[in-house]
């Protein structure tokens, strides 16, 4: 699970950032929104608040920069190329031509591990991996500071890596590389770190997910049931795999010869989503059903939720993490608030944890989400994002989260101008 994540001079984010997951005292909604695992009182979600171009969406960006780089440095870089993680905060002079910074804290198998670095667009300025089990104090595996890495002995999968780790690429990366024990056991930690968006440009991407879980019997069946309980009128749905032929005869005319060697190589498979609608009579009676393409005669809502509840499940079910970008987006309030129910309930047995971007105050509901599972991001005057929790407000438990919210209170709201002076001024001196 994640303890917490923080970066620095990252895209609008000059100072570091810290969204921690670690439940603070408070009792309120303790039985489904919170997870115990050892000692450690850790929350099943957190949501991020705050105006357009605030800053929301770079803190996930960089969530799944860390997790890419990490994966991914070793194997996708060579000599020389630039490190396309560094994204350095460019409204100030101080920050221009500094390192980003990453660190995530996390629990993997009862050990707590610590491990971030630093980064140019040119090199990696330090690294760092500390692990804690049963004492108070973190045991430290390995450090590097430029050219120079220090693996411990309890790090001894790292010893005569040294050399053979380049400037530009992570050394825990090479140690995963060669099966060092630990590494690779991080690296199953990062494959259960999942980021996806609400957007409609990013939905292809993990319908195509969706769909394959719908080949499972398992999955497709619960995936109904939750269609079902969406109330979206859908009895039935069936993944409908095509031919390469088939799926080039159904592409717009330009887009075929750029997909077509994929195609034909098997490097790309091609479906389409069938649903079953029930059918009536004269009489309302039912009287069979009627299938739909998902992708042309469902509602823009309906195919987003479809396309989430793979994802959501497969989290749900392997206890992974994932963080999402607007979450609500062509989704009904209430879809959005079920959604995120099911991680703050006791049906989350594995202890599956999301983070979420959203717009939609309605979830800022004291009887559902704690005052530590609200975050904000603000931008200052000269640009740069702030990132804070509810929980440093002194506010009642039965407050009216969603309308203090929305009065300014808390800040990370957006301070909207006069529209209609705007508009009064354009016409008044437009031409007539």
């Amino acid at each position: 699970m994640l303890l917490r994540f923080t970066v620095g001079n990252f895209k609008s984010f000059k100072e570091k950032a810290t969204l921690s997951l670690e439940a603070t005292s408070d009792d309120w909604l303790e039985e489904g929104n919170v997870a115990v695992v050892g000692e450690q009182r850790l929350l099943k979600a957190a949501a991020i608040y705050g105006a357009n171009a605030s800053g929301k969406s770079n803190f996930l960006t960089a969530m799944a920069c860390f997790r890419d780089w990490v994966e991914n440095s070793s194997k996708e870089t060579q000599s020389g190329e630039r490190i396309p993680v560094a994204s350095p905060f460019l409204l100030h002079v101080d920050t221009e031509s500094a390192p980003t910074f990453f660190e995530a804290v996390f629990l993997l198998d009862g050990t707590r591990y610590r491990y971030g670095f630093e980064t140019t667009q040119e090199r990696i300025v330090s690294e760092w991996l500390f692990c804690q089990r049963d004492s108070i104090r973190e045991t430290r595996l390995f450090t590097r500071e430029g050219e120079e890495i220090s693996p411990s002995d309890d790090f001894r999968e790292g010893k005569g890596l040294e050399k053979r780790t380049r400037s530009n690429a992570l050394f825990l990366s090479v140690a995963a590389q060669f099966n060092g024990p630990v590494s690779n056991e991080i690296m199953r930690w990062m494959a259960r770190f999942q980021n996806i968006s609400g957007l409609d440009a990013d939905r292809d991407r993990y319908m195509a997910f969706t769909a394959n879980k719908l080949g499972d019997e398992e999955y497709r069946a619960v995936i109904l049931e939750l269609a079902r309980k969406a109330d979206l009128g859908i009895e039935g749905m069936q993944k409908q795999d095509l031919s390469a032929d088939e799926a080039l005869a159904m592409l717009p005319q330009g887009a075929v010869e750029s997909v077509r060697p994929a195609l034909l190589k098997g490097e790309m498979s091609a479906f389409y989503i069938k649903t079953y609608h029930r059918k009536y009579g004269t009489g309302k009676e039912p009287v069979g059903q009627v299938a739909f393409s998902l992708k042309v005669q469902e509602s823009a809502g309906t195919r987003t939720f479809v396309a989430l509840a793979g994802p959501v499940l497969h989290t749900l079910k392997r206890g992974f993490t994932l963080f999402v970008d607007e979450l609500e987006a062509r989704l009904h309030p209430l879809l959005t608030r079920a959604l995120v129910g099911l991680f703050n309930s006791s049906a989350n047995t594995q202890n599956a944890q999301l983070v979420f971007a959203t717009h939609d105050n309605g979830l800022l509901d004291a009887k559902r989400i704690r005052r530590d599972q609200v975050w904000f991001v603000e931008k200052d005057d000269c640009g740069a994002s702030r990132l804070y929790s509810l929980a440093e407000f002194k506010v009642r438990k039965e407050a009216k989260f969603s309308k203090e919210y929305l009065l300014g209170q808390f800040g990370a709201a957006p301070r909207v101008g006069d529209m209609e002076e705007v508009l009064e001024q354009a016409l008044g001196h437009g031409d007539t």
